[in-house]
């Protein structure tokens, strides 16, 4: 939709924000490797996750820090969002997410 576009284009000039994608390789790498990481870094929880419904067992995991994470991914979603930042909210919102299962299970089963 080239009109969409171009939409886009008058905001991001409007708002003197960086284009997208940016000119600069490097700093276009950087754009797509952290869209990536939102992904990825979120994952590594799913083995504690796994671990705690599969044996219905979450001693040594901390209710209070997993509860203390998931509430402190939440300034960071409304601070991607208002910045329209997506590898913020896309990251923030999965880590949420893993934060609040680890957490559900310890609660279910310590």
């Amino acid at each position: 939709m080239p009109g969409v576009h171009h939409i886009h284009h008058r905001q991001r000039v409007h708002q003197n924000l960086d284009k997208f994608p940016h000119d600069n390789k490097w700093v276009n790498r950087l754009d797509q490797l952290l869209l990536i990481v939102a992904f990825v870094a979120p994952a590594t929880s799913i083995p504690q996750i796994v671990k705690i419904f599969r044996t219905q067992n979450a001693t040594g995991v901390s209710a209070l820090s997993f509860g203390m994470f998931a509430f402190f991914n939440i300034p960071w979603i409304i601070y991607g969002i208002v910045h329209r930042e997506k590898p913020i909210i896309v990251m923030y919102i999965l880590w949420l997410i893993s934060n609040s299962l680890v957490l559900t299970g310890t609660l279910m089963y310590s």
